[in-house]
């Protein structure tokens, strides 16, 4: 089965249709999937439900698709840092689901083992378990939360090797490996692809099994706050 395609467009090629859910990897602007990304923003595909721990930045990462109109939905953590996404959320514009950030990796992880639903205390007693059942264990109240299952994973990783066995690079791992595991097919993007073998077995992330379709690039990598001490006077 072919798994290395030569550009983003390729390998997302026939995966995309209006209306669907898409699980994107990423933190901030850590390790998100941003050539796959620009291949959404110019496929033109519109009414996307998104389930990512943030929406990126203004002209960067998932808010290039916001700025567009193309997403209709948001489950994520945090909203920050995007004056976009606020001002079509208080307009009315954008849909949102908040989701305290364990949680939802925890709803990525649990849609990718194929388990529907989990019970959780983080929530409990605030608006996140309105509407939601909650159930007694040992005395204690635990909501219940559904596993995402996505039509579609985007991630991004260091390097791959021609199976899609994947290493993440230090804290760009992040929500990758739920958000991976979670949809009905996987893209990744990498910097680099070895030969199979090239990697030891014990340091692999992610399994190949959870990766469907994988593109090698070059990427930007933005810092989204640099923040620098004043010059001490000589």
């Amino acid at each position: 089965m072919k798994k290395v395609y030569g550009s983003a467009s390729e390998a997302l090629d026939g995966l995309l249709f209006d209306g669907m859910l898409i699980a994107a990897g990423g933190f901030g602007l850590c390790g998100i999937p941003e050539l796959l990304i620009h291949a959404i923003n110019k496929a033109g595909t519109k009414e996307l439900n998104v389930a990512s721990n943030n929406c990126g930045v203004d002209d960067f990462g998932l808010g290039i698709l916001l700025a567009d109109k193309q997403i209709k939905k948001m489950f994520s953590s945090y909203v920050g840092e995007n004056a976009e996404f606020m001002r079509q959320y208080l307009s009315g514009e954008l849909e949102l689901e908040f989701n305290p950030q364990g949680t939802l990796a925890e709803r990525m992880r649990a849609g990718g083992c194929g388990i529907p639903g989990f019970y959780t205390k983080t929530g409990v007693g605030t608006v996140i378990a309105e509407s939601k059942e909650v159930k007694s264990f040992n005395g204690e109240d635990y909501i219940l939360e559904e596993g995402i299952f996505a039509d579609l994973s985007i991630v991004k990783a260091w390097k791959a090797d021609e199976t899609g066995n994947l290493i993440f690079r230090k804290t760009a791992r992040n929500f990758n490996p739920p958000a991976a595991m979670c949809g009905k097919v996987c893209v990744a993007e990498v910097e680099e692809i070895v030969p199979l073998g090239g990697l030891d077995p014990d340091g692999i992330h992610l399994p190949g099994i959870y990766v469907h379709r994988l593109i090698q690039g070059e990427h930007e990598k933005r810092i989204e706050q640099r923040t620098v001490r004043q010059r001490e006077n000589a």
